[in-house]
């Protein structure tokens, strides 16, 4: 009796040492090769696609074991990126270019959202219509010099001055600021977060885009990696936008199970309201469709429009090679 227990605990043993080793590897066979993302900040609805992607098993299917971190900092993922810390991270077109201005050797790889997500905010009744109508009015924003940029694009775009406005900085308490009235505008807030949350709370808002007022219709979020890494492992990277174009389709066509798999890896310190990330989505599918191009796909000319830009913002100091800051794979 003894002897047949003590069989059968080993087979069970192999089983699951069998089932252990299975999990380490592609559907292939072949063990799996280990690879960082770290996002652009806490898991939300717009990272949906990889969550999906890790889920279903398609980074798996491509012979990925993917680790998605999330940055202490929203600084560190270019950093960690440049210093091949982590081999890839989701950060900014413009920040992308800055650091290309600043010999910090990224590039991006993939667009994510195709069009900018941070807007001008007012409240619905506010009779600000245009920018030239925040002259002698108070923005707040979260001391981001893009976002002082951005301003003065707008303002001059609609025939006013930017010098007759306050740029007061509220840090990222962006919401209170806008809800207490305590800012005419805000600028540094994302139409599918900052906005939704402001009307959930009772705050109707308007926004203006951007895009419409001088500002290039950049890519708000790309892929990033090292020059190196990308330069030493194109496939592993090929592999990474194969598996996470499966996990968009599938949101694209299921966005209810997109969202609640994301929800099962939410941060305990920054947790999701399940309605709000359902409306994020919905607000950011269209905005991350390349149409009749493959998902990630990058335009040259987005790239040289917002080089261009960002030098005669003097956000970048010196001429920055648009074409050297992205690849398409």
């Amino acid at each position: 009796m003894k002897k047949s227990f003590l069989i059968m605990f080993c087979l069970l043993l192999l089983s699951a040492c069998g089932k252990g080793e299975a999990d380490k590897n592609s559907a292939g066979g072949e063990k799996l090769e280990k690879v960082s993302l770290m996002l652009d900040w806490y898991p939300n609805a717009v990272h949906s696609f990889l969550f999906v992607a890790k889920e279903k098993g398609y980074f798996k299917e491509q012979g990925l074991d993917v680790d998605i971190q999330m940055p202490a900092d929203t600084n560190d993922p270019l950093k960690l990126v440049a210093a091949n810390k982590v081999d890839m991270a989701i950060s900014y077109q413009p920040e992308v270019l800055v650091a290309r201005g600043e010999q910090i050797p990224v590039q991006s790889f993939a667009a994510l959202v195709r069009h900018p997500l941070n807007q001008l905010m007012v409240a619905a009744n506010s009779p600000i219509q245009s920018p030239k109508d925040l002259e002698g009015k108070t923005i707040g924003y979260p001391t981001i010099p893009l976002d002082e940029a951005i301003i003065h694009t707008m303002m001059k775009s609609d025939g006013g001055d930017a010098e007759k406005v306050k740029m007061v900085d509220i840090g990222w308490d962006l919401i209170p600021a806008m809800a207490t009235k305590k800012t005419d505008a805000l600028i540094g807030g994302y139409i599918n977060h900052e906005k939704l949350l402001l009307e959930k709370e009772g705050h109707p808002i308007r926004t203006l885009n951007p895009a419409d007022y001088g500002v290039p219709d950049y890519y708000e979020l790309v892929l990033v990696g090292s020059e190196k890494g990308l330069k030493e492992k194109p496939a592993v990277f090929k592999k990474f936008i194969a598996a996470m174009t499966q996990g968009q389709k599938y949101v694209v066509d299921h966005p209810e199970e997109g969202v609640s798999l994301l929800m099962k890896h939410e941060e305990k310190s920054s947790p999701l309201d399940k309605d709000i990330e359902t409306k994020s989505l919905e607000i950011l599918l269209p905005l991350m469709d390349a149409k009749e191009k493959p998902f990630g796909y990058q335009d040259p000319e987005t790239w040289n429009k917002a080089a261009k830009w960002l030098k005669e913002t003097k956000m970048i100091k010196q001429n920055v090679k648009a074409a050297d800051a992205f690849k398409n794979l």
